[in-house]
């Protein structure tokens, strides 16, 4: 039996055991607007609707749950989930998951600030002794962790971080740029809030799955697939949907307009650190 042959059958016998047994795959993720989060009871986002689409051309059935990202990873280790959406890429899961070879977007982290509180900068140095609002729960980069240039305030919520930003009692926050623009929208704040050009840090966001059975041609299937959707006129109006098109890393750190710190990691993650 030629080799092509036997993978692509080992594939849609993958594919179809979910269905045979009945089941749904289990996929965890914490809302984290526009990429995905829910709205009046309804699923939605960039990655949430990007990856429906490539499941729903593998006839695969998913069972989605929205919860605590520490949560989340609790479920990817013991088994009550089957994967996980919008995770970064790190080696040390690497032994536990798998990820196609396909990302789903990409994050670029910037700071926001208050027009009546200007503080713009492009370097960390420039922050001595400034108070910036953090998400608590997420593992930031080392040097920003650990810097005692400046002081790390936790807030409950995005939005409850764009509130401290304009009363004041932070100095600056950051957020993922499309996260921020969306919030500026939604909370209707624009004309008091402006981003800092700087990004402190880019990374690549992905579907990942649990080292199954199967589950390595699983994702192979599924990155070929993502990678065929985003070539296609329906993902580029779904991107332009959600905040413009995908970040260019590239242009984003040779841009005249935007400056990369290189070398820093945030990711969206719970962390004992905090």
């Amino acid at each position: 039996m030629p080799v092509i042959f036997q993978l692509l059958t080992a594939v849609l016998i993958t594919c179809l055991s979910f269905t045979a047994r009945g089941e749904k795959l289990r996929i965890v993720t914490e809302p984290w607007a526009p990429y995905v989060y829910e709205e009046n009871g309804k699923a939605l986002g960039l990655d949430y609707e990007t990856t429906a689409i490539v499941f729903k051309r593998l006839g695969i059935e998913v069972e989605w749950q929205f919860l605590p990202w520490k949560r989340c990873l609790s479920m990817l280790e013991t088994g009550q989930a089957d994967g996980a959406l919008d995770i970064f890429h790190s080696a040390e899961r690497d032994a536990t998951l798998l990820y196609p070879s396909e990302p789903l977007s990409q994050v670029q982290f910037v700071m926001f600030y208050a027009n009546e509180r200007p503080h713009p900068f492009r370097t960390l140095d420039e922050l001595r002794g400034l108070t910036i609002g953090i998400s608590p729960g997420y593992l930031y980069s080392q040097d920003f962790r650990d810097s005692t240039l400046f002081t790390r305030e936790p807030a409950p919520s995005h939005e409850a971080n764009f509130g401290k930003l304009l009363r004041g009692r932070i100095d600056l926050l950051i957020t993922d740029r499309r996260v921020g623009q969306h919030l500026l929208d939604e909370l209707k704040i624009r004309d008091k809030i402006t981003e800092n050009p700087t990004i402190i840090s880019q990374q690549s966001q992905f579907l990942a799955v649990r080292r199954n059975a199967g589950m390595d041609l699983l994702v192979q299937r599924f990155g070929a697939e993502l990678k065929r959707f985003k070539r296609e006129p329906a993902y580029a109006e779904l991107s332009a949907r959600y905040g413009a098109a995908p970040a260019d890393p590239a242009s984003a750190t040779n841009g005249a307009n935007a400056t990369a710190i290189r070398g820093k990691t945030v990711e969206q993650q719970e962390s004992g650190a905090q």
